[in-house]
Formats: C-alpha cells, structure tokens, sequence
C-alpha cells in the first residue's frame, strides 16, 4: 500500500502538484503574450473549461440521480485531483459557513490594525451575523466602517451573501434572569453548557442533550461548537486527538482530520463537521443546536 499523508497515497498528492504546476506555468506563459494572441489564448481557455464543465456537471447529475452512482461519486471526490477539478468548475463548494470564516480571516489584519477585531456568530438566510471586539465597539462611526468593510469583502468574495447584521455585545449580568441558569432558552433554542473554565485552551468537552450530541473545542482561547459526528461515518470525535499546534482534531476511528476552529475536513476536504452557533455569558457557554 501507498503510504499516505492525512489519508490519501503521496502519489495522488505529488500527481495533483506537478499538474497544477503545470497549469501555473502555462497561465504565466499567455500573461506574458501580448494584444490578440494573448486575448485568442485566453478564449481557447475559457472554451475548453465551459466545455469540460458542462460535461463534468451532466456527469455528476446523472451519478446523483442514482443511488449506485451518488456513493461512488462521494468515492470519487475523496481523490484530490477530482476533488480539484470540481472545485475549479464550482461543482462543488464548501459550506457558506467556512467560506465566511475564511473571508473573515483574511480581513483581520485590516481590523485589527484599526484596533479592533471580528467575531463570526452564525450565518443564516444567507445573512452573516457577526460580533465586532476592540475599540471598534460602542463606536457607532467605527462599527459602521468596519461593518461595511466586512459586507464588501464578503460579498466580492461570496455573492450569495446578502448582508451583514452586527450583533449587540454581551449582555451584562442584569439582562440573565437567574430562573434561565441550567435550562435551555425556548425562545431562542439556545441550551447552556459548561463553564467556560472547565473548557481550557486545548480541551473538548462532550456536550449532550435532547437535541443534539455536542463537541465543544477550545483552540487557544477561541470556542467552538461541532456535531459530535465525524462526516467519514457519524461516529462521536469526543475520544480524538486535539493538536493545538496543528489546530487540528483527529477522529479515533478512521483517522480523518478536521481544521478544530472551522471544521474543514482535511483528509477529505468535501466533508465538513456541522457548526453550531456559540456564545459566552457570564462566564458560560450557550449552544444553539440545529435539527438533525
């Protein structure tokens, strides 16, 4: 057997370098050519991909249409060269949620370097919720900037986003009615957990309820809240490995690693541990569990 590198054979991965070098190198080349035979170059390009994603997006439909077709296809797309491929025809994507967080990612540089920072609560309706830290809050000129920076970053880099809504700070002590402490909020279907310091930097903890099986991750400082399921097979990820250097957790069945702080699967990167919406008040953490 090929030895492997988070789960797929080194050929495969050295196969998908070489010709993505390739690719790189041919792209470089028709940038360097000049006036209509760079612009021929470029149009014999966007040909050929128009045509190959046509026929690659008949193919899968056809494999989705049949119960056969649709697990060999989730096969197929555990091999990275496939894997590759759909994603440069967008067949297909990752969750809106990670592509947010990446955006956000990208964009905290610039926060911070105005002194402030940015916190993803949840996306839903295609609307992206988010809580804004530093000197960035309780300044309504700043947030509105800062705002407004996020909303143009995400919608260039995320078109089916359609706005951007601030979240108020957390709420102090008089705004929790102590009746609320150990039961689940019905208004809001958020169910509170433990305490923050029994999560430590570099921790899970195994959080159940009558809704959901929740694996809460603290990942040097930043929470996070997951479906205690791998996407390999459904098995709980309470009993993995959590490598707080990597930032990674690792399943204890079948060895798939995710990112901990977003929950990419790195090992087959079409998967993806469902999140769940995480706040922390006066020192507890609340969950906010979906269906499922």
């Amino acid at each position: 057997m090929a030895p492997t590198r988070n789960g797929v054979d080194h050929v495969s991965l050295d196969a998908l370098e070489h010709l993505a070098s390739r690719i790189d190198q041919a792209a470089a080349a028709v940038n360097k050519l000049e006036g209509e035979a760079r612009d021929s170059a470029l149009e014999l390009q966007r040909a050929i991909e128009a045509f190959h994603k046509e026929a690659l997006t008949r193919i899968v439909r056809r494999l989705k249409d049949d119960p056969r077709g649709k697990e060999l296809l989730f096969e197929l797309v555990d091999d990275p060269l496939v894997y590759a491929l759909f994603v440069r025809h967008e067949i297909v994507r990752l969750p809106t949620a990670v592509r947010v967080a990446r955006v956000l990612d990208a964009a905290r540089p610039y926060l911070r370097s105005h002194g402030g920072d940015v916190e993803l609560v949840e996306v839903r309706d295609n609307v992206v919720y988010v809580r804004l830290h530093g000197s960035c809050n309780g300044c309504s000129l700043s947030a509105v900037t800062l705002r407004n920076e996020i909303e143009a970053a995400l919608r260039a880099a995320i078109p089916e986003i359609t706005g951007v809504q601030v979240v108020a700070p957390e709420p102090g002590p008089a705004l929790i009615m102590p009746e609320s402490i150990g039961v689940r909020d019905r208004s809001s279907g958020w169910i509170i957990g433990p305490a923050v310091e029994d999560v430590p930097p570099g921790s899970m903890h195994r959080m159940e309820t009558g809704q959901a099986d929740i694996l809460i991750i603290n990942l040097d400082g930043q929470l996070s809240a997951f479906r205690n399921a791998c996407a390999h097979q459904g098995l709980p990820l309470d009993g993995g490995l959590l490598d707080p250097q990597s930032g990674t957790i690792t399943c204890p069945w079948h060895g798939f690693c995710y990112d901990a702080g977003s929950g990419e699967c790195l090992t087959a990167p079409q998967a993806q541990l469902e999140p769940f919406p995480l706040r922390v008040e006066q020192g507890r953490i609340w969950v906010r569990p979906t269906e499922g």
